[in-house]
């Protein structure tokens, strides 16, 4: 089975489960997904399958979409309702939530959760603190393209955001901007890229697969007649300055070439 698999992950499974599950339902090895989504969130996984795992390392596509809310009163020490009160304070509702969730738009260096793998000296964070071992706040480059709240009742609200983006982030900080203790309550992942949670489907449905052109059409297509030569790893010479295009056959792609100058380009990754 080759191509683009959108899962509707369900709570209570992490990425890697619903990975496992595949490879036990079709009986195939070669499955990867796009980017993880936490245990107790549901919503969008992109799971690559087969030959469609080769094009993993080009992804372009990796904007993400959630849908969360907010629970105010407590911090925990996983910036979530799943996580141990760490610290309590009575809630203040004197704030205007469309106000503050504007604060957050735009580029910025935002205070990665200690729950994260990210690693620092060779160690995840969540290994830090599972050790109680003390180490710096670490920080990452992040881009918020919109957000906008759903329900100020529950605090709910949508975010457009670069991948890397931490939502329980967010949520933790805007408690923090509105003199709240704070932390995630829900989370739904409802688009990554152009996948959307209208395309997922869940794991025990039969499989709707999109070809793996859609993550790869961010690169210019070429058709290549002398395609024996992209089978054998030739260097080819094309009439192309981009960086790295895709070689097609009847208009399927079949490798990614790099551009070594001159108009010569070198084989990358095959992708049959």
């Amino acid at each position: 089975m080759d191509g683009i698999l959108v899962i509707n992950k369900p709570a209570g499974m992490t990425s890697h489960d619903v990975i496992n599950k595949l490879r036990r339902k079709y009986n195939q090895k070669k499955f990867g997904h796009t980017g993880t989504l936490d245990p107790d969130a549901t919503g969008v996984l992109v799971v690559l399958c087969g030959k469609a795992c080769k094009a993993l390392q080009f992804l372009n596509d990796t904007d993400k979409k959630y849908v969360s809310s907010i629970q105010l009163g407590y911090f925990t020490t996983t910036d979530d309702i799943h996580g141990e009160i760490t610290q309590q304070k009575n809630i203040n509702l004197d704030f205007d939530f469309d106000e503050v969730l504007r604060s957050f738009l735009g580029k910025q260096s935002q205070q990665v959760p200690m729950t994260s793998a990210k690693k620092i000296k060779g160690k995840k964070l969540m290994d830090y603190q599972r050790e109680n071992i003390d180490i710096e706040p670490v920080y990452q480059d992040i881009e918020i393209y919109s957000i906008h709240s759903i329900n100020k009742n529950d605090l709910s609200f949508e975010v457009h955001c670069s991948s890397g983006t931490y939502v329980r982030s967010i949520c933790r900080d805007l408690a923090l901007k509105t003199n709240n203790a704070g932390c995630m309550k829900s989370l739904q992942r409802t688009a990554v890229g152009r996948f959307t949670i209208d395309m997922a489907q869940d794991i025990e449905d039969e499989p709707v697969l999109y070809p793996v052109s859609m993550v790869l059409d961010h690169l210019p297509f070429v058709e290549y007649e002398s395609i024996l030569e992209v089978y054998q790893g030739k260097q080819i010479h094309l009439n192309q300055d981009e960086p790295l295009v895709c070689i097609t056959e009847n208009n399927e792609p079949v490798a990614i070439y790099e551009n070594i100058g001159n108009g010569i380009y070198k084989s990358k990754r095959g992708l049959w």
